[in-house]
């Protein structure tokens, strides 16, 4: 890199009272590129980093409507982890969660990767039963779980609620000790960084208005910024997947959905973990600023809007008073929304399309950000050879067609809902 992030280049800079060069070039777009990524986002920053530092493909330009980092990756609550229970999903976010862990020193760029871990709380035997199954499936996949019953919980977590009148009895919980929180601003910046030193050019405010075709072919996109052509185009674009996909004339089975986040006024550190409430879809964890950072279900309707709901607000904060009595007089901060798009079975889609190149990366429902570096790996060899990489072949397209769902959604629900 021109200027590799050292404490001998800090020392250095300080001395000489010399600027940071941009961390990533402001490209003006080419008339044409190997591989266009629509979508300036982890993912799509990702797979063009992938696509130049495994597959040697630097003629790559990254589009991206906005600025780097206003999209999902910046809209989220920073949670990594592996504990899947199907098949075809564990290995994939088990990989994801070994990329994170070497993605700083990759990329030389600090992404603040925490691994505090994940305790996912059973409220009932049955819960219990479940999150036995989950645990045991994941050993078995050479991935670290503890089983933990109450006792264990109450000296791991000593502030959450264990009176007896508390309306959601703790029984125990499960405990992924590699799991944790990365910085989400920092994953998009280092890989952009990353990617633009390679070759890689990120184009900012550049919308994708249509597709070039000839016949079933996709040969390039338009733009605000002009027509591109390009021997493979990828659409990595989260929310709006339905949206770009369109325009190639594809119909998704995807829906997009409002989900909210939060942030509480900074305390004293407290949240030592990142806890998942298994009686709702909850989850809570504490930054490095002090503020409690936590996140519930979607919002019921479709929507585009970043905007958050008061209802989702309410529930939110129900949720984290329940689990932990202590912090009912914090005052909220702020919070916000990213939109997820969300497919039948909660599971993602990393594949060829029914046009010939173009690649598709999407419906990724609450999973996206803790997948993104595996994600970006997997789309880059997809794209690269023309093939899906081993690890999603599951994750096609035509499964609903097949009749071959993968059910991730309807099985981790149901472990929240007993």
């Amino acid at each position: 890199m021109r200027d590799r992030y050292s404490a001998l280049a800090l020392a250095r800079h300080a001395m000489t009272g010399a600027a940071w060069p941009r961390a990533w070039r402001s490209a003006e777009p080419k008339s044409t590129y190997d591989v266009v990524i629509i979508g300036g986002g982890g993912h799509g920053l990702a797979t063009a980093y992938y696509l130049a530092s495994r597959h040697g493909i630097t003629n790559v330009a990254v589009l991206e409507r906005n600025h780097i980092g206003s999209g999902n990756v910046g809209r989220n609550t920073t949670l990594v982890r592996s504990n899947y229970l199907l098949d075809g999903n564990t290995q994939f976010f088990e990989y994801s969660l070994k990329l994170w862990e070497g993605l700083s020193h990759e990329l030389n760029y600090n992404v603040m990767l925490s691994q505090r871990g994940q305790v996912v709380l059973g409220h009932s035997p049955a819960q219990m039963d479940v999150l036995a199954r989950k645990g045991n499936i994941m050993r078995l996949n050479g991935i670290d779980a503890e089983l933990l019953d109450r006792g264990d919980v109450q000296r791991l977590l000593p502030y959450l609620d264990y009176s007896t009148q508390s309306r959601f009895p703790i029984h125990g919980g499960v405990l992924q000790r590699r799991a944790g929180t990365v910085r989400h601003d920092a994953v998009a910046w280092g890989y952009a960084r990353a990617a633009s030193a390679l070759g890689v050019d990120i184009i900012e405010n550049c919308e994708v208005t249509g597709f070039r075709r000839e016949g079933d072919r996709v040969t390039g996109v338009a733009t605000s910024r002009g027509p591109i052509a390009a021997g493979r185009t990828a659409i990595s674009v989260a929310g709006h997947s339905s949206q770009v996909a369109a325009l190639a004339g594809l119909r998704l089975p995807v829906e997009s959905h409002l989900l909210q986040a939060f942030v509480s006024e900074p305390i004293k550190p407290f949240v030592n973990h990142v806890i998942s409430f298994g009686a709702e879809l909850f989850y809570i964890s504490q930054s490095d600023k002090g503020g409690l950072v936590f996140g519930a279900h979607i919002d019921g309707f479709n929507s585009y809007t970043q905007r958050g709901q008061f209802q989702q607000v309410q529930t939110a904060a129900e949720c984290a008073v329940a689990l932990i009595p202590s912090i009912s007089r914090l005052r909220l901060l702020r919070h916000w929304g990213g939109i997820q798009d969300m497919t039948p079975d909660g599971s993602p889609f990393i594949c060829r399309t029914p046009l010939a190149n173009l690649y598709f990366n999407g419906g990724w429902c609450y999973q996206g950000f803790k997948a993104t570096p595996a994600a970006g790996w997997c789309l880059a060899h997809t794209v690269a050879n023309d093939d899906e990489h081993p690890l999603v072949r599951h994750l096609g397209l035509d499964r609903f067609e097949r009749g071959n769902g993968h059910d991730e959604y309807a099985l981790g629900l149901w472990t929240y809902r007993q």
